[in-house]
């Protein structure tokens, strides 16, 4: 008599979305460093030097290769990295084991690991690159020794990847036809793995204890929207599940906008891009228009900042996707995780709470009123006027300044909220400006004073937490109470559910990645308004993100 397998079930924190089923893959393992006998002699030293950095270097340039293929937050991790593979901090540590004795692969292993140890003590947004630099170093090392580059291979079938961690650029890469669910045991709702992702439409959970024991080849089915990973879940129950998503998506598909409720009540869906290439994707969908567009693309890996002239070219490229819409351009939010060669940055003791966004202007006002200066070329002679908005405001003095700064440009001036004291304060700011935008990753980080990188505390930094929306409700409120928009462009907003209380809680738009526009915009125009105002009160008074999302899903949808 055979056996009956009984299934299994994985919780995790919910990231993207959607069902999936299909056998498991895994990432290629790392490529071991060389480790040789003895140390190098001294005479072969120099050459072995100039292999690591030729190596480098290769990389390097591959990864801008993908970078300009790409688009959104994928073209950005991916620029990121190929920064990473040419850092002469990380070289020179390299440089100096090599100088000891030990062979271009284990320097640069070693040297990995010192950058590693010192970004996970940082904490904060420097935790989120360990994850990145080990990814450049494998590269490098497969390089050196003349290995296939490391990553994820291609399935024969459609399937599903399981990993403890996904580097962006493995992720980046993914054919959404062939793998069809992600889960990893690591990373948090707002992770690279997460937001990319959700950007190439892949249902995705993350934080999923137990992971590391499903092995290859086993059938599982990943529910985003649950935070679940079935192991051998029941076929004839996964083939309805999945045919329920399908119809779904279909239902997505049709959707053309504009956004409102089933009751009319309007509310703007928006997309979030970083490029050109990104909003005329973008303008394939029916968004509206661009609800954040991110800037720090074409200032990552510049060893000069961008002339007034290059900063406009590409501005302009996103404008002419939406010349009579709607564009809001989100000043430069480096600094910390996303350091400018060419603006000096003092050594933090924690670099989340350091000199970033806005605060880069109170060092140096040029790099702001240069960035500003090429918005506003860019939008010269448009219908529609441009929306630009500084990131990290933290009060209504810094709000005043910037809406000053793009005012005399003739631009409409906004602020993010995104750290705690302006949400409290979101009243007197929107006094100061035009509009606010909601950025939920790093509010949700600051509000529960928890790494949003840290997979030890994802549920803390969960977009449900009653706490971060009680944040929301408070800005909407005051943006109701000076008439004045209030939008929501964090990964919060990409929520198809979410979205809905948002909408309940006030916020007049909603900005996500091209992909999710769709689910976002069809699953709002099957509530009415009122049924996301009452899931809306009902939230802010539950106490966990468990419970918030049932007590919604139940008040919007009847579940």
């Amino acid at each position: 008599m055979e056996s009956q397998q009984v299934e299994m079930v994985l919780t995790g924190i919910p990231a993207v979305a959607g069902i999936a089923v299909g056998p498991v893959v895994r990432p290629a393992p790392r490529v071991s460093a060389d480790v040789r006998t003895g140390p190098i002699p001294e005479s072969d030293r120099d050459a072995e030097a100039e292999a690591l950095r030729a190596a480098a270097a290769t990389v390097a340039a591959r990864l801008r290769e993908r970078a300009a293929a790409a688009s959104g937050a994928a073209a950005e991790v991916l620029a990121a990295n190929a920064a990473m593979a040419a850092d002469p901090g990380w070289l020179a540590a390299a440089r100096k084991r090599i100088d000891a004795g030990d062979p271009a692969p284990a320097a640069a292993s070693a040297a990995t690991e010192e950058f590693a140890t010192l970004f996970t003590r940082l904490g904060g947004l420097m935790a989120e690159r360990v994850t990145d630099l080990r990814d450049v170093c494998d590269r490098v090392v497969a390089e050196l020794a003349g290995a296939p580059e490391p990553g994820v291979p291609t399935p024969e079938r459609p399937s599903v990847l399981l990993a403890e961690d996904l580097a962006p650029a493995d992720t980046a890469g993914l054919d959404p036809a062939l793998v069809v669910g992600i889960a990893t045991s690591l990373g948090g709702a707002t992770s690279h793995t997460a937001i990319i992702a959700r950007q190439l439409g892949i249902p995705c959970v993350v934080g999923v204890a137990g992971l590391d024991d499903v092995p290859v080849g086993a059938e599982v089915l990943v529910d985003g929207g649950a935070g679940s990973v079935t192991v051998g879940p029941d076929p004839r129950e996964a083939a309805r599940l999945v045919a329920e998503y399908r119809a779904i998506v279909v239902r997505n598909a049709a959707w053309t906008g504009p956004g409102a409720t089933s009751d009319g009540h309007r509310v703007e869906v928006l997309a979030n891009v970083q490029d050109g290439a990104g909003a005329r994707a973008a303008g394939e969908t029916a968004a509206e228009g661009i609800g954040l567009f991110r800037t720090e693309l074409c200032f990552l890996d510049r060893d000069s900042e961008p002339t007034v002239a290059e900063q406009e070219a590409i501005y302009r490229e996103v404008l002419d996707a939406y010349p009579d819409g709607k564009v809001v351009v989100r000043t430069l939010d480096a600094g910390s995780d996303k350091p400018l060669r060419f603006a000096t940055h003092p050594d933090e003791a924690n670099p989340a709470l350091g000199v970033r966004g806005i605060r880069i202007a109170a060092r140096d006002a040029g790099i702001l009123d240069r960035q500003l200066d090429a918005v506003a070329a860019a939008g010269a002679g448009r219908t529609a006027r441009p929306w630009v908005m500084a990131p990290m405001i933290a009060t209504p003095a810094e709000a005043e300044d910037f809406a000053a700064r793009a005012r005399a440009r003739n631009l409409v001036a906004g602020v993010m909220i995104e750290v705690p004291a302006a949400a409290l304060l979101a009243e007197a700011i929107l006094a100061r400006v035009d509009f606010v935008s909601i950025g939920t990753n790093d509010l949700a980080q600051y509000t529960m004073a928890a790494d949003r990188m840290s997979p030890e505390l994802a549920a803390l930094t969960d977009p449900w937490q009653p706490a971060v929306l009680a944040l929301v409700a408070r800005t909407a409120a005051a943006g109701r109470a000076e008439g004045k928009p209030v939008g929501v462009c964090g990964e919060a907003a990409a929520d198809p559910v979410l979205a809905c209380v948002l909408t309940g809680l006030g916020v007049t738009s909603l900005s996500a990645a091209a992909p999710a526009v769709a689910a976002v915009g069809a699953t709002l125009a099957t509530v009415t308004q009122d049924a996301c105002r009452r899931a809306g009160e009902a939230v802010l008074s539950t106490t966990t993100p468990e419970e918030a999302r049932a007590v919604a899903r139940r008040i919007l949808f009847g579940d």
